[in-house]
C-alpha cells in the first residue's frame, strides 16, 4: 500500500537525485524507499552486501518461476558443447 510524503529537500540535492534515478531508470519515489528500506531494516544477515550489489537490486525483472541454477546449467551446456 502506499502513500504520500512530503519532503523539504535542497534544490540542488533534488535535481541531482532526479538526474541520477532518470539515468538507472527508476522514479525518485522508488529509489528513496529502497533507500529508506534498506536504513530501516532490521534484519541481520550474515553476508554483508556490498554498496555496489545494494544498488543493482531490483535492476533485472525475470519471468515469475525462473529458475538460477536450470538457466545456469543450460547455459554452461550450450557452452561446453
Amino acid at each position: 500500500m502506499s502513500k504520500k510524503l512530503t519532503l523539504s529537500l535542497n534544490k540542488k540535492v533534488i535535481e541531482k537525485a532526479k538526474e541520477y534515478a532518470k539515468n538507472n531508470n527508476t522514479s525518485l519515489s522508488k529509489l528513496i524507499e529502497s533507500y529508506l528500506g534498506t536504513l530501516t531494516n532490521k534484519h541481520i544477515d550474515d553476508k554483508e552486501i556490498t554498496p555496489l550489489v545494494e544498488s543493482l537490486s531490483g535492476v533485472v525483472d525475470l519471468p515469475a518461476g525462473y529458475d538460477e541454477k536450470e538457466a545456469y546449467t543450460a547455459h554452461l551446456s550450450e557452452k561446453y558443447k
